[in-house]
């Protein structure tokens, strides 16, 4: 069963980015403070910096506003997750990273994914998990 939620916010008419979780469990650990430190072994400090980046990407307009900031290190993926892009939950040195896809107005995966030509215009992206680098 395919889980499909999906939150996103509209002020004054501008719609911000919709962020779609991949699961329950992803949106959990990317909505509740609880649930994000206990995903980060009871550090909070981890678990406050995943939940303003994912305030950061609900704040955003597309998807090119969170790849400006560069603290994110927002980064193509290789290997079997070579779909996907990740932005660092805090900082390089944290073994710790959000794994995003970019999302069509349909919300399917753009097929290929050439960030540079979509990123003014992305307003989907759909979180897959929150995970340690090389793990």
């Amino acid at each position: 069963m395919m889980y499909n939620k999906i939150t996103y916010r509209v002020i004054n008419g501008v719609i911000f980015v919709k962020i779609k979780y991949a699961n329950r469990k992803v949106e959990n650990q990317c909505t509740s403070l609880k649930e994000a430190t206990r995903l980060f072994g009871g550090d909070k400090r981890m678990a406050t910096s995943l939940l303003s980046r994912i305030n950061a990407i609900k704040n955003a307009e597309v998807i090119i506003d969170i790849i400006k900031m560069t603290p994110f290190r927002f980064h193509k993926l290789e290997g079997n997750l070579n779909k996907y892009f990740a932005i660092d939950v805090k900082t390089r040195r944290e073994k710790w990273r959000i794994v995003l896809q970019p999302l069509d107005e349909n919300e399917k995966p753009f097929v290929p994914c050439r960030i540079d030509e979509i990123a003014k215009t992305v307003k989907n992206v759909e979180i897959r998990e929150v995970s340690p680098h090389y793990e």
